[in-house]
């Protein structure tokens, strides 16, 4: 078993001695200290040490909204994050009458600034504790599968309670480098959270899909929230008597922007890589998963839009849902085409070949190491046994009621049990959101839409073997000898009907009921939870048990992995996690083929140029197309340019997760939001390529200039420390 203090000392080495490309890595806040002559001679005029510090500006302007990235912006609690980070914020506050996703939206004053997205949070890090000695040591000798897994639950669970003095905080213990360490993060958790400022989608959202993850891009991802809290100061649900949140720091703006190759950093919360996958994941993955990933995501964008007429109700319920499920089409997409173009599973199996050279090659490393390889190789072949029926099984139980049944009647279950013993999602500290979410139920579900998805998704499931299925499912809806359209469609047809659970208070009033009462209820929603509640919890323990095989063997291979690493010179980071990291590079285009170079900015005539009216994806409303045209720029016009530049790219290593963070130049200052990637760095998840990494940001001097001459929001740049 792995050590704190030896993996620490193998990380530590690995990054004063290695070499990795500069601008390659993303660094948690600890790891500064240990890159600072790196992160100096790329251009950063800050100290890296002071930086480390959580308590430090700028660390501590830096807030995550669980899922986005996102920044304070002022003394009074303003929060700027991407347009398509606070979408659902938007939708929320959107009707037929009013959509302020075509129209946008600006709050003169604080007293027109409406809730949120109830379950829209800013949460604050405020300390990261290493707790690797901690969460080891709690797990009994000789624990393997089950018990090694809730071992580590159990003691994560418990430090989280720990942690989580009141309702103010939110603590989780993440995991690095597969398991080989833990830290526990605090957060102070903003509840009462405001929606300031978002810009018409013709510019927030402007190329739509088409121009998603493309270059050259001109989309104004940005918007901006508001933290409230109590007149303590302390978070409190929404209330007209609570104040703006005084954050310890907050960016300045730099009106001027970026220049080509000044340095620049990101600071946020980055939420998923895989650097360090073996060969056969990313065969499994690359093969299978993204390709029936893509397809199910497209085909689910086809039915809802089938089934929803554009600017009706139904489709501004799911306008969120389309554009996250297009995001990943595309993403899957240029995954697949990067991985069929390239060779990087030759050189992942590679890479097993000469660590399995490496270990062999030496008595001592082959006793330790020996089995690291081919242990994790088996229990992977052996989670993916079941893959492609849990894959269409999770788009076709996608069903807005089938999930809310399940989730009410698993929480009176979980109730049975004390707090600590409770599954993560079910325990006291997630009853708030749990019951916010119950509330708002109604503003993301349209019943036609919902039954055209089972239908259409239920065709898939009829034809997968047999051993890929479920067999309670299949019993449910009398699936056992094949697929008899006209039956589900009327069985689906009766419980639509016959359910109240679209209405919310009848909702609410489930999460106090006990399992006996729903075991007694007639609601066909509630009948089916209950018939998948005993087989759900078998597959869920087989899950732990895979689970807590893999915590075992994870770690243990990338022990190696790191020592081997370090014999080759070579840096090492752990992968995106969902917490705090900062990654550096500067402003440059890039030779995304033969005979094409692309250069560092778009301006507003390229956005111009793109305009077709009446086009969904590329239309702009008629003052800002007149300003273009007058050349009406301001102070915000680069000489250089001609015009004001639009977009920008950098050399930043990033992935989902970072969008909403917040682009800072060598001095600390607020220069850009990072909203996306280029093309043809997407399958950097999996595979750096310094060549073709290019992320893509907002500029300042289009967001000042738009908030000035087209939105009319000159409250909020007043309320801004503008640098110029």
């Amino acid at each position: 078993m792995i050590t704190r203090l030896l993996t620490t000392g193998i990380i530590a080495s690995s990054l004063l001695f290695g070499s990795a490309i500069a601008d390659e890595g993303m660094w948690q806040p600890h790891q500064l200290a240990q890159i600072k002559y790196k992160l100096k001679a790329a251009g950063l005029k800050l100290d890296p040490e002071k930086m480390a510090d959580l308590n430090q500006f700028p660390m501590n302007a830096i807030v995550s909204l669980g899922g986005c990235s996102a920044s304070f912006l002022s003394e009074q609690g303003l929060v700027i994050t991407n347009h398509h980070c606070a979408y659902g914020s938007i939708q929320h506050n959107s009707t037929e009458e009013n959509n302020l996703l075509v129209n946008g939206f600006v709050a003169k004053t604080m007293e027109q600034e409406p809730q949120a997205s109830p379950s829209a949070r800013v949460y604050v890090t405020e300390s990261l504790t290493d707790v690797t000695k901690d969460i080891k040591g709690s797990i009994p000798k000789g624990a393997q599968g089950v018990d090694y897994f809730n071992a580590i639950d159990k003691r994560e669970k418990e430090l989280v309670a720990e942690c989580e003095a009141s309702q103010d905080y939110r603590c989780n213990v993440y995991s690095f480098h597969g398991g080989a360490e833990y830290f526990l993060i605090k957060q102070l958790a903003i509840r009462d959270v405001r929606l300031v400022y978002a810009p018409p989608s013709n510019i927030g959202k402007f190329g739509g899909d088409t121009d998603n993850w493309m270059w050259p891009r001109h989309t104004g991802d940005w918007s901006f929230y508001r933290a409230y809290v109590n007149k303590d100061g302390q978070p409190a649900d929404f209330s007209t008597d609570n104040v703006p949140f005084k954050p310890k720091a907050f960016l300045k703006v730099n009106a001027n922007g970026v220049e080509k190759d000044d340095y620049v950093m990101v600071l946020g919360y980055p939420g998923r890589t895989n650097r360090y996958r073996t060969d056969v994941e990313v065969e499994s993955t690359f093969t299978n998963v993204y390709p029936t990933s893509k397809r199910l995501r497209e085909e689910f964008i086809d039915v809802i839009k089938a089934n929803s007429e554009d600017g009706s109700e139904a489709r501004i319920k799911y306008e969120s849902t389309i554009a996250g499920l297009a995001n990943y089409a595309k993403n899957y997409g240029s995954m697949i085409e990067s991985f069929n173009k390239g060779d990087m599973l030759d050189r992942k199996k590679q890479l097993t070949a000469d660590l399995t050279k490496w270990i062999n090659s030496d008595k001592k490393r082959k006793a330790k190491y020996g089995n690291a390889i081919d242990n994790l190789a088996a229990l992977i072949i052996e989670s993916n046994k079941t893959q492609d029926g849990d894959i269409v099984m999770g788009y076709l139980t996608r069903s807005t009621m089938m999930r809310v049944a399940k989730g009410l009647y698993r929480l009176a279950h979980e109730k049975q049990k004390p707090n600590v013993e409770r599954r993560q999602g079910f325990q006291e500290r997630d009853m708030k959101r749990f019951g916010q979410y119950m509330a708002v139920v109604n503003k993301r579900f349209d019943e036609t839409v919902e039954k055209a998805l089972f239908m259409h998704f239920v065709k898939e499931y009829s034809q997968l073997p047999v051993d890929q299925r479920n067999a309670t499912f299949d019993a449910f809806f009398n699936l056992q000898n094949g697929l008899d359209l006209d039956k589900v469609a009327a069985q689906i047809e009766s419980m639509y009907a016959n359910t109240e659970l679209t209405n919310t208070d009848v909702r609410l009033a489930w999460m106090e009921k006990s399992v006996d009462e729903f075991k007694a209820s007639n609601d066909p929603f509630i009948q089916y939870a209950v018939s998948q509640f005993d087989n759900d919890m078998i597959e869920e323990e087989k899950e732990k048990a895979i689970g807590g095989k893999l915590q075992q063997a994870r770690p243990a291979y990338m022990e190696a992995m790191i020592a081997f690493k370090k014999s080759r010179n070579e840096a090492v980071y752990a992968d995106a996690n969902s917490s705090l990291r900062i990654t550096y590079g500067n402003v440059k285009g890039y030779s995304p083929q033969d005979g094409i170079t692309a250069t560092p900015f778009t301006t507003l005539e390229g956005m111009l140029a793109k305009y077709v009216p009446g086009d969904d994806e590329f239309d702009l409303f008629d003052n800002i197309r007149t300003a273009i045209k007058e050349k009406k720029y301001g102070p915000y016009k680069k000489e250089a340019l001609g015009s004001v530049p639009v977009n920008y790219l950098t050399t930043l290593d990033i992935t989902g997760g970072n969008s909403g963070s917040a682009t800072l130049n060598a001095n600390g200052e607020f220069v850009g939001l990072i909203f996306d990637g280029v093309y043809e760095s997407i399958i950097g998840d999996w595979d750096y390529d310094p060549t073709y990494n290019r992320s893509i940001h907002v500029s300042v001097p289009y967001m000042l200039w738009v908030m000035e001459y087209i939105d009319g929001a000159n409250n909020i740049i007043d309320e801004m420390t503008i640098v110029k």
